[in-house]
């Protein structure tokens, strides 16, 4: 059962979901026995529609995985656009290569392997969307940095920001997560909220999406 959206919403906004299909289904599919980390169908939906929607031709991603979400937002690019995704893990790196070539998109996607946090600063911005999805006790420490990388008026947009509804006390009588996580997310958002160069909403789609715009200069 759905802990912050009632299964049956989730169903019904699935079925209306008609912006994936080819390898980004075969993806999902294949991920059902697998359990891999990655975003939902219309946690994927909802970033192509943000990239097309401030134009994005240029885009950052922190946690690739087997590149799902990578294929959501690659879609959304120009010709001649790019998108940079970091991942931890080479193995997965390796096989999200594979799926943006079958996906047709490889060549506007860029895989960087290793640590997020120490490749940033070897990462040029302006960036129009950056999407953080990498290790969750990672995204305050990174936080300040992508924000720079942010041009004005750019998205940055982050996934699991409410943990099957954790970060809420009292919200799960026998909590799942790991607390450390649970900590460092809550932190995470408390420092969106108070950012000076954000404006961030929170959407309660799957496990929360926050949408924060960096303000003009």
């Amino acid at each position: 059962m759905g802990l912050i959206v009632p299964d049956a919403i989730e169903r019904y906004l699935a079925s209306l979901n008609h912006a994936g299909g080819g390898v980004l289904d075969d993806i999902a599919r294949g991920n059902r026995e697998r359990g891999l980390p990655l975003v939902d169908a219309e946690v994927g939906a909802l970033l192509r529609t943000l990239a097309i929607a401030v134009n994005a031709a240029r885009i950052l991603e922190i946690g690739t995985a087997i590149g799902y979400s990578g294929i959501w937002l690659a879609g959304a690019l120009p010709p001649g656009g790019m998108l940079i995704t970091m991942e931890m893990d080479e193995a997965r790196a390796r096989e999200a290569r594979e799926n943006f070539a079958r996906a047709g998109v490889a060549d506007r996607v860029s895989v960087v392997v290793g640590d997020a946090q120490l490749k940033l600063a070897k990462v040029s911005g302006p960036f129009d969307v950056i999407f953080q999805d990498g290790d969750k006790q990672q995204y305050e420490p990174m936080l300040d940095r992508l924000v720079a990388l942010l041009r004005p008026r750019g998205l940055l947009v982050t996934d699991n920001v409410l943990w099957d509804g954790e970060v809420a006390p009292g919200f799960a009588a026998a909590p799942q997560r790991d607390p450390a996580d649970t900590h460092a997310i809550a932190g995470y958002n408390e420092r969106l909220a108070a950012h000076p160069d954000l404006l961030t909403t929170i959407v309660p789609l799957r496990d929360g999406v926050s949408i924060s715009v960096k303000r003009a200069a």
